[in-house]
């Protein structure tokens, strides 16, 4: 439901994991940071350099998958393409031939390049500094307890993604999920569980993860005793009642702009280096736009800001969302990561070509209320090898027929159906 809400949330999660991408930041510690509460200590805020290149890979990476996602009809979308490109330039980092060039042409960067590299690590780095809001990131590598990894995609990993490798009994698939999901719920303040399931990983050779969690609270907050159930109008032309966000006469100045087909709103975070775009049509419905979003038409409306005062109405809303995003990666042009017998991944492992992506798995969570918002994804790539025997499934979660024979003559003895084993 909701699809007014579609467009906030996907800049929602585009704002937070970018928004602190396109140029130079600083940022305020907390004040349970020692040096920030002794007096006698001055606090150098961090910097984060130039990374524009990285950025504008990731914005164009992030309205690209949007637009698959929309495609589905579901009623929310709410995701990280910040955790889901960084899970898949991880795993491309490894990939050869023409695995490598169409996981390229979704990702939109060169690979083992030193200047995006860099990037990475800043970006990594520069979000797990501690700061007004709460934000950080961490990547992680499971691999089977019988391989190594080439020592040139360890250093990669190592040096720039800060993944760290942990060897996994994958036969044992129950332990290894459990190992992978405790991880994962750590990182996100336990927001996010169950990223993977055995039957995920239970043939794994390795398992990318990043996992990502923010809360910041907003730098002009909403009065909860203005909250007011209003009414929303849905696509159906159906309405509902929802609580909603008021601020009225206030004389707080917001970024604002318009055109002829919506209002554009940022509403910033504690600090002011990350903020919440929200785009909302006119028209009551989001699909006039979604073909015409794009990186270069979300900064000529920036560029059109004007400090404004508004009186804002924002829905409350909380979500958890989950994805399998191998038809949506493959929509995008990367089918032959996939590919059993064409994938070439053999720059993870010495002398092992036999690799390919299995599954891609994201989960995200997202609440908005009057103090901010708080969110978090987690991405996980698995890969499979071919060395392991295929298992066929068989669950007997239906009617059957059953006998039992004396082997020697193959007589049946018994013989039954089973329609309803509790009976």
């Amino acid at each position: 439901m909701k699809q007014l809400k579609l467009m906030a949330l996907l800049v929602t999660s585009i704002v937070v994991t970018t928004g602190v991408c396109a140029g130079i930041y600083e940022l305020t510690k907390p004040e349970s940071n020692t040096s920030a509460n002794d007096p006698n200590q001055k606090y150098e805020k961090p910097i984060l350099g130039n990374i524009s290149e990285l950025s504008e890979a990731l914005n164009i990476f992030s309205f690209e998958i949007y637009k698959e996602f929309i495609k589905s009809g579901d009623e929310n979308i709410f995701f990280s393409p910040y955790s889901i490109f960084i899970a898949l330039a991880m795993t491309y980092e490894g990939a050869r031939g023409q695995t490598a060039e169409e996981m390229m042409s979704i990702l939109h960067i060169a690979q083992n390049n030193t200047s995006i590299l860099n990037s990475v690590k800043q970006l990594y780095e520069f979000l797990n500094q501690n700061q007004d809001f709460t934000i950080s990131t961490a990547n992680a590598l499971w691999i089977r307890e019988n391989l190594d990894l080439l020592l040139e995609y360890s250093n990669i990993i190592d040096n720039y993604y800060m993944g760290n490798p942990s060897k996994v009994n994958f036969s044992n698939a129950e332990e290894a999920a459990r190992i992978i999901n405790e991880w994962v719920e750590e990182q996100t303040n336990e927001k996010i569980k169950d990223l993977v399931t055995p039957t995920d990983v239970f043939k794994a050779a390795l398992v990318l993860t990043n996992a990502i969690y923010f809360k910041g609270d907003w730098k002009v907050q909403f009065d909860p005793e203005n909250t007011k159930d209003l009414e929303f109008k849905l696509p159906s032309g159906e309405t509902i009642t929802v609580p909603t966000m008021c601020m009225e006469g206030s004389e707080e100045l917001f970024n604002y702009t318009e055109t002829e087909e919506l209002q554009i709103l940022e509403l910033q975070y504690v600090g002011g280096d990350l903020s919440m775009i929200i785009l909302l049509p006119k028209e009551k419905n989001v699909t006039g736009i979604v073909e015409t979003l794009s990186l270069e038409q979300l900064s000529e409306w920036k560029k059109n800001f004007s400090e404004t005062q508004v009186d804002i109405y924002l829905p409350k809303f909380k979500l958890e969302t989950e994805y399998d995003l191998e038809k949506a990666l493959k929509d995008m042009g990367m089918v032959i990561p996939f590919s059993m017998d064409g994938a070439d991944f053999s720059g993870i492992f010495p002398n092992k070509n036999d690799l390919y992506i299995s599954k891609v798995i994201h989960k995200a969570f997202v609440e908005v209320n009057e103090e901010g918002t708080e969110a978090a994804a987690a991405t996980a790539v698995i890969i499979f090898d071919n060395c392991i025997a295929s298992y066929t499934t068989f669950r007997a979660d239906h009617p059957f027929i059953f006998l039992i024979q004396e082997k020697g003559s193959g007589s049946i003895l018994f013989m039954g159906n089973v329609g309803n084993p509790t009976a």
